[in-house]
């Protein structure tokens, strides 16, 4: 073989182990691009976690700070959020009953809402002015709001 020949045989090799090299790290990436971009995956586990009153999984799957309604401080970081826990899922609106049938609501490719009725009146589903507020981030899927459309 001639010097030109192995050069080129090498430089082949050397492509050819970079192809998988990238093959891999895209197999390894998507997956995880598709996951975080999956609304109903995200809800699946963020309403079980309420649900369950798992209050760290909540709290990680949360965006901080958590926008609040008309007068109200927002959730300012996770220590916040543990304390004001009941506040935000068991105030005007009993989360843990309401995220069981909620259907979550497309607002945009980049948000959706759940709306909620008040827990004095939990069947009145055509009065739900309690809203919880869901974002796509750099990060996936995040609760970034609760509002009470009302106020």
């Amino acid at each position: 073989m001639r010097a030109s020949e192995l050069n080129s045989f090498g430089s082949i090799r050397a492509i050819r182990g970079r192809s998988w090299l990238a093959a891999i790290l895209i197999l390894l990436l998507v997956p995880n691009a598709f996951a975080q971009t999956d609304f109903s995956a995200f809800w699946k586990k963020f309403s079980s976690a309420v649900i369950a009153g798992e209050k760290a999984t909540v709290a990680e799957m949360t965006k901080f700070p958590l926008s609040m309604p008309y007068g109200v401080k927002a959730v300012k970081d996770k220590e916040d959020f543990l304390r004001r826990y009941n506040e935000i899922f068991k105030g005007e609106a009993n989360a843990t009953q309401c995220f069981r049938s909620a259907e979550p609501q497309k607002e945009s490719a980049r948000q959706y809402e759940i709306y909620c009725p008040f827990k004095e009146s939990p069947d009145d589903k055509e009065n739900a002015p309690i809203r919880f507020i869901f974002e796509l981030t750099k990060s996936g899927w995040k609760f970034a709001g609760l509002d009470n459309i009302n106020e």
